[in-house]
């Protein structure tokens, strides 16, 4: 019976300690996820960076210190200064980083907050800039303003493992108030051109409209011409028809006839015309008589004066 106890309490020792060294063997496999790198150190102290999958470690010497991503990790940040004309902006900016695998140590061990490092590199490289600039060219000047802030971020945290993959400047907002005078401003400029259109546009409906009256006008002219040169004709033709037929018509007699016939004819054109206006006229042979003679006497007249 002794013996038996003997030979069950030693198998029992001995399954229980193949166990507990299977438990050590298993738990000193380890596995690492992609685009992601784990920190190994020996009694505190650091030994290797392992790499993505199934990895080993000394059970009770060597242990997982921590793990860091190497995907792209994106701060925003937001900067307020002021400019050269004395306007305070806020610019909000995105550092996009990454941790250089091959830096993974630097990375992990000389910055107890990269993220705050990185913010004080870019206030650094923007209050050297933009207080030196108007808010003109701080708005025409963002990718710049990126440029220098990648620039100065690149040189200083490369040596602590961290690659910058962009800097990008998402806007620049000045204050309310300035962007409100400065949309007035811009509405005015606008205006002042639109109203030098309008100016212009009605200038040149001015001279067409000028030219074309002008052009109007000399038709008229040389339509009224050519009338009237029509009617001499018509006249002359007729005193001399008048003349063929009553041979001793004198020239009174035959300005008369025609100065009748000019006359009703003229009443006839402002009967035709519905917008005529009321004409009183001292309508008898009397009155036509009378328009003949004051014409023979202007025609004798001008005959004397040159003769």
């Amino acid at each position: 019976m002794t013996n038996a106890y003997v030979d069950f309490a030693a198998n029992a020792f001995l399954g229980l300690g193949l166990f507990l060294l299977l438990a050590i063997v298993l738990s000193s496999f380890f596995t690492v996820q992609t685009a992601e790198t784990a920190i190994i150190t020996r009694f505190g102290r650091y030994v290797r960076c392992a790499e993505a999958g199934l990895n080993w470690k000394i059970p009770f010497i060597e242990a997982v210190d921590g793990r860091m991503s190497l995907r792209v990790n994106q701060i925003a940040l937001t900067m307020e200064t002021k400019t050269r004309d004395n306007v305070f902006v806020t610019i909000p900016i995105s550092v996009q980083t990454r941790v250089r695998a091959e830096k993974a140590y630097a990375a992990y061990y000389s910055l107890s907050d990269p993220e705050a490092q990185i913010r004080a590199y870019v206030e650094q490289v923007v209050l050297g800039h933009v207080p030196g600039m108007t808010l003109d060219e701080v708005f025409a000047s963002q990718s710049g303003i990126a440029a220098a802030v990648k620039h100065e971020l690149d040189v200083d945290m490369a040596g602590f493992g961290y690659e910058i993959v962009n800097v990008l400047v998402t806007d620049i907002v000045p204050d309310a108030k300035v962007k409100s005078a400065m949309n007035d401003i811009n509405a005015a400029q606008r205006e002042q051109v639109a109203a030098a259109a309008r100016g212009e546009a009605e200038k040149i409906l001015v001279v067409k409209k000028a030219e074309a009256e002008a052009e109007s006008k000399a038709l008229q002219g040389e339509g009224i011409a050519n009338q009237r040169k029509a009617i001499i004709e018509g006249l002359r033709g007729s005193i001399e028809g008048f003349q063929r037929t009553l041979g001793d018509a004198s020239a009174k007699e035959v300005m008369q006839l025609v100065l009748v016939t000019q006359y009703f004819d003229t009443l006839k054109s402002i009967g035709e015309l519905n917008k005529t206006n009321t004409l009183f006229l001292s309508h008898s042979p009397a009155a036509v008589q009378s328009v003949s003679e004051q014409i023979l006497q202007a025609l004798s007249g001008a005959e004397k004066a040159k003769g």
